[in-house]
């Protein structure tokens, strides 16, 4: 797993001032974030965070359309701010942490052009895969950091049915409605550290 590339993602980094734009860029999960949201009591959103964020991109500014991207999450760091809540989020009713031990994207298409990407590939929650696609809004230029290594960002939004990957736990409120949603809008903000790759 030390060649992970980001989910829940797909984008790069360039050198902000270097010529080379072949790099391989490992997820910092110190400064990146998965979140989600979801309708309740078909009134508002209730909003969590996943964390355990791993994963990397190989990418040559250039060849956009050839970058690889595979990142996973762990579904058992979910926090929605509420002990309950986030226990019963991880029984089988939900994520069924115990047994789907990981949250995890791998992408198989990369379209566009910089900053406005289309990421699709498999997803695979709750033991079940099915492919998404997510608008990636990135790279940003490269910057370098205190000790010369070189940070670049991007963000990536999608949208799924939870019930596609098998999560349909839910209850029927007295005046109609459901007490949970079906949609979950997804973002996963990420920050990536790499160094050039070397000529050939």
């Amino acid at each position: 797993m030390a060649k992970l590339t980001s989910l829940l993602t797909g984008a790069a980094l360039v050198l902000g001032s270097a010529s080379a734009s072949a790099a391989v860029w490992e997820i910092d999960a110190s400064h990146s974030s998965a979140s989600f949201k979801i309708k309740h009591l078909v009134v508002a959103n209730v909003r969590g965070e996943i964390g355990g964020m791993k994963g990397s991109i190989d990418l040559d500014d250039k060849n956009l359309d050839k970058a690889k991207v595979v990142a996973t999450l762990d579904p058992a760091t979910i926090d929605t701010k509420n002990a309950d809540r986030d226990k019963h989020l991880r029984s089988p009713d939900f994520f069924n942490v115990e047994k789907c031990k990981e949250i995890k994207f791998e992408s198989k298409t990369v379209k566009g052009t910089a900053p406005n990407l289309k990421v699709t590939g498999p997803l695979t929650l709750n033991c079940i895969t099915k492919d998404v696609e997510l608008t990636v809004e990135g790279p940003t230029a490269a910057v370098k950091g205190f000790k010369g290594e070189l940070h670049r960002g991007f963000t990536a939004t999608t949208s799924i049915d939870r019930k596609d990957f098998g999560i349909s736990w839910n209850k029927t409120l007295d005046g109609g409605g459901l007490v949970i949603g079906e949609k979950v809008d997804i973002t996963l903000d990420i920050e990536v550290v790499g160094q050039e790759k070397p000529a050939h």
